[in-house]
């Protein structure tokens, strides 16, 4: 159950990466997370753009446009291998919506934030992340039948 934030300035992506970005995030997250490909957890990784107006984000040399993606995932749900392929691969998904190249990499930062077990709710109950490893499991078992 990932959530994956993208905030960056007004018109600094491409028209054609503005209308993937999203569900690109969004599968990259749910691949590194180990997720199955099933409609239930692709429904359950959401995905937001946030366009902040222009001049309202800069640095202290330059205008260039900065890019900032924040990961919500249960705690445990990434190994430090997994995170690492999480943070190329979303960083590669933004340079590409925004037509930019590996040297503009340190224009994306990337922050990924594990959610504690048991501070998690959905559907008015608390999801626990053993959970949905059990469900993830259960929904590979069915994709394999």
């Amino acid at each position: 159950m990932p959530m994956i934030r993208l905030t960056t300035p007004a018109r600094a992506l491409t028209e054609q990466g503005r209308t993937t970005v999203q569900r690109d995030l969004a599968a990259v997250l749910l691949r590194w997370e180990g997720a199955p490909d099933t409609a239930f957890f692709r429904a359950q990784a959401w995905s937001y753009l946030i366009e902040l107006p222009e001049n309202a984000q800069t640095t202290a040399q330059d205008e260039e446009p900065r890019f900032l993606v924040e990961v919500t995932v249960p705690q445990g749900a990434l190994s430090e291998r997994r995170t690492a392929g999480l943070v190329q691969d979303v960083t590669r998904t933004v340079l590409s919506a925004a037509n930019l190249t590996t040297d503009d990499s340190l224009r994306v930062w990337v922050l990924v934030n594990e959610q504690p077990d048991g501070t998690w709710g959905a559907g008015g109950a608390v999801v626990r992340y053993a959970d949905l490893v059990a469900l993830a499991k259960q929904d590979k078992e069915q994709a394999g039948a």
